[in-house]
């Protein structure tokens, strides 16, 4: 089935495309830099879903309606560099997690908009499919944080 979309649908999906790419390259440079096992796992779990976001988003781009399974393999490789910009230091776990965090509370944001904008009902299903993961992935992190006593609830 060939998908049409609209312009803003397009530009909507290149700047979700963009995020998500954000997403997968932290999860996988903070996943080699992490050094508890839990939370290395966590990130690398996340960055294969981040993975399948980007590969739906993609699919959509090109005019195809993805099947929407939950996050799976994906064709594209890892990122080879450890480095984000703007960051020179190790960051603490603590710091990773709360950048990350930080991070999936913006993307699942910028999914509201695509959401409301999107006229085709098959794209705004998928997207709030991922959405949807994205909100997971924060939990996710929240929890991790809060067992470990990095987020404190008053």
């Amino acid at each position: 089935m060939n998908l049409q979309l609209t312009q803003k649908e397009r530009m909507l999906l290149q700047d979700q495309l963009r995020h998500e790419q954000a997403c997968i390259d932290k999860y996988g440079s903070y996943a080699q830099q992490t050094q508890d096992v839990q939370l290395k796992q966590l990130f690398l779990q996340h960055q294969q879903h981040e993975q399948h976001h980007y590969d739906t988003i993609s699919q959509f781009l090109q005019g195809k309606v993805p099947s929407m399974g939950a996050g799976g393999q994906s064709s594209r490789s890892q990122p080879s560099s450890a480095t984000i910009v703007g960051i020179t230091a190790t960051p603490t776990d603590d710091f990773m997690c709360n950048d990350l965090l930080m991070t999936e509370k913006y993307v699942s944001g910028t999914y509201d908009t695509a959401i409301f904008e999107s006229a085709n009902p098959q794209l705004r299903q998928a997207l709030q499919h991922i959405q949807k993961e994205e909100q997971q992935h924060g939990e996710d992190i929240f929890n991790y944080m809060q067992q470990h006593g990095m987020y404190q609830v008053q």
